[in-house]
């Protein structure tokens, strides 16, 4: 099982990068989703389903992402969701949000990669932390950018 934890501060309000997160502009900070499907429940609603199709080169994944946690107030912001990716990973996800003042947030970035069987297990050991932090650090990076280009 791979976890991590890491924490940035961005130079925007916290609305404007919570709108990043909502399933309209889902594809600005994860460009390789191809589909993003609401399916049961509504969007800002603990229990709602999504069908989302990610794309890696040529193969296309469908899977669906539930979620588990959603929580919209002024000063803080959280969502959770988690999914299954190739019938191999199980893949939880946190997005934290907490506003330091009218044009600074904190962005925290939580989750974990658990290997559902052992193809799975197998691969998690084999993967390189060094790759995974780099996959964290390039999304963290991603959802800054957006976040300041929304500020502009």
């Amino acid at each position: 099982m791979i976890q991590w934890k890491e924490e940035t501060i961005i130079e925007a309000n916290i609305e404007q990068v919570w709108e990043l997160f909502l399933d309209k502009n889902i594809k600005k900070i994860m460009p390789k989703v191809d589909e993003h499907t609401l399916i049961e429940k509504t969007e800002g609603e603990v229990g709602a389903k999504h069908q989302q199709k990610y794309r890696e080169g040529k193969r296309v994944e469908t899977y669906i992402v539930d979620t588990l946690a959603y929580e919209n107030k002024p000063e803080k912001k959280v969502k959770q969701i988690s999914f299954v990716l190739g019938k191999a990973f199980e893949i939880n996800l946190t997005f934290t949000l907490e506003k330091l003042d009218d044009r600074i947030t904190k962005f925290i970035y939580e989750g974990q990669n658990k290997g559902v069987n052992f193809v799975g297990r197998a691969m998690l050991k084999l993967g390189s932390e060094k790759s995974n932090n780099q996959v964290v650090q390039e999304f963290m990076e991603k959802v800054k950018q957006e976040a300041m280009k929304a500020n502009r």
